[in-house]
């Protein structure tokens, strides 16, 4: 590689890991403070908020590279042209072609970079973010059984225990249901064990009985059990296996989605096969922000005052690309056969980069009609 390439590239690198780490903070404080209400609010550890909010990080790298790639092009190439490089470089003949070669290992890099993570990190985090909320979500002894308080785990339904041993088993056991309009329900019981089932998690009361007042008619009805089962799952939400999602399934699966995949997810094909193609054509969108922020900021003449005019070009094909992403994907999970959507915004990207570095190095008339827009 070239000193000129590889002095650019170094500069691209640097002031890309910078805006990446900028917006990634604030993509993530702006997640975890939710986070952190739900979590800590639900009797869950600092532990366990660090744990989530690492697991969504994946995702929130994913959603800003682009951005940085873009933002890392443009503050480069601006100061190169302010302090005189590029210049230098085009008075030695470089075309706009040659001085977009590091740009282009740039662009590949950042490519590569989204690739690992919307093909491999972020599924993977997803599904273990899925496991986890589950797992938590039936964590019924760290929501609300608390010894020694009364406690309203839903509306309508009051529990009461004297004691929680260190083995997990509950002691003098009140639980109110007063959810059905009709009737109200109060168990009492010795002792009590919480089970775990594959579905819902279940209360076991031992040695107790049941006192059911129907409303109409005031009507008192006392059962007496050595053992009766209650099921938690009524009053906890999120409780049970929860089905996947087509951002956890593996790449691979989703270009093939079998009917089984299918009816797990409750997706249509058309969904999965643009979800599986959109992880192989997204990556190229980073590719194309730097590509065309670098060809746009080529065109029109030397200023002291700055490239403003190019910037505010390059920003606004940018939202014409990301326009164009945000209506494939609305189309493409419509029909199977528009697939091909995926790649749209990548290839349009793309193509308008090499028609600016084109335009900025072929055809004089056009070149001067664009220097005197863009002049200052």
């Amino acid at each position: 590689m070239a000193r000129f390439d590889r002095y650019l590239l170094s500069q691209l690198v640097a002031l890309f890991g910078f805006f990446s780490l900028v917006l990634v903070l604030v993509y993530w404080i702006n997640r975890a403070v939710g986070l952190f209400d739900d979590l800590i609010s639900d009797g869950q550890s600092a532990l366990v908020f660090l744990e989530f909010s690492l697991l969504a990080l994946p995702n929130v790298i994913r959603l800003v590279l682009p951005l940085s790639a873009f933002a890392a092009t443009i503050y480069v190439v601006n100061r190169l042209s302010q302090e005189s490089e590029l210049v230098v470089m085009q008075a030695t003949g470089f075309s706009a072609f040659r001085l977009a070669r590091p740009v282009i290992w740039f662009g590949l890099i950042v490519a590569l970079m989204m690739i690992v993570l919307m093909n491999l990190l972020v599924p993977a985090s997803r599904a273990t973010l899925s496991a986890r909320s589950a797992e938590i979500s039936q964590n019924a002894t760290a929501r609300f059984l608390r010894d020694g308080e009364f406690l309203h785990p839903a509306d309508g339904v009051t529990l009461y225990i004297r004691e929680v041993t260190e083995t997990g088993e509950l002691r003098d056991l009140l639980l109110v249901d007063d959810r059905d309009p009709a009737r109200s329900t109060a168990y009492t019981a010795r002792r009590a064990l919480l089970v775990r089932t594959d579905t819902t998690p279940k209360l076991l009361m031992i040695d107790g009985s049941a006192q059911t007042l129907t409303r109409e008619g005031r009507r008192l009805e006392l059962t007496r059990f050595d053992d009766v089962t209650y099921d938690l799952g009524a009053f906890m939400t999120g409780s049970g296996p929860k089905r996947r999602v087509l951002e956890e399934l593996p790449t691979m699966t989703l270009l093939a989605p079998t009917a089984e995949v299918l009816e797990e997810t409750r997706s249509t094909r058309a969904a999965a096969l643009y979800e599986g193609h959109s992880r192989i054509g997204q990556p190229f969108l980073g590719f194309a922000s730097s590509l065309i922020g670098f060809a746009a900021l080529l065109l029109g003449s030397f200023s002291r005052f700055g490239l403003w005019w190019q910037i505010l070009f390059a920003v606004l094909l940018l939202i014409v690309v990301q326009t164009i992403n945000v209506a494939a994907s609305g189309v493409g999970v419509t029909d199977e056969q528009l697939w091909p959507l995926a790649y749209a915004a990548p290839v349009t990207g793309f193509a308008i980069g090499i028609l600016l570095l084109w335009i900025g190095q072929r055809p004089r008339r056009l070149r001067r009609a664009l220097n005197g827009i863009f002049a200052s």
